[in-house]
């Protein structure tokens, strides 16, 4: 679809606005939105796939050194990233879970939140709400 999060049954964007991120529900197509907020969102790998396990260990660690750059470029606070595994991969940190992590990338705190899909049903909604809940406090 070219949008992130579009997929029917992702559950980012209600995670975004239960959280408290957002006033209202945004849709994929609307998510130039969130610079207003001084949020943004890229890809750690940089072509659309319709599940995670279509990207391997390389295309994540490659996914790593880009993302590096655009942190030294724009230099955010804080850098979330949606999906433990592929943190875990593309960082190198196998026992990562969610939350703030111990490393920092050119400076940024670094948070990890599960992945929004409808297919991670180790999180339920509620779940999924409360850990982004706990980003935007620690924000």
């Amino acid at each position: 679809m070219g949008l992130h999060f579009a997929r029917p049954g992702n559950r980012f964007w209600r995670a975004l606005h239960t959280a408290g991120f957002t006033d209202r529900l945004l849709q994929p197509w609307e998510g130039a939105a969130l610079l207003g907020r001084r949020l943004g969102i890229t890809n750690l790998v940089n072509r659309a796939t319709a599940s995670a396990d279509e990207l391997t260990p390389d295309d994540l660690r490659r996914g790593r050194r880009r993302i590096e750059g655009k942190v030294r470029r724009y230099r955010p606070r804080v850098v979330a990233f949606v999906g433990m595994g592929a943190y875990r991969v593309a960082f190198g940190r196998p026992r990562a879970g969610a939350g703030p992590q111990d490393e920092t990338i050119a400076g940024a705190r670094v948070w990890v939140l599960p992945n929004p899909s409808g297919r991670t049903a180790g999180y339920q909604m509620p779940a999924l709400a409360r850990a982004f809940r706990a980003l935007r406090r620690a924000l």
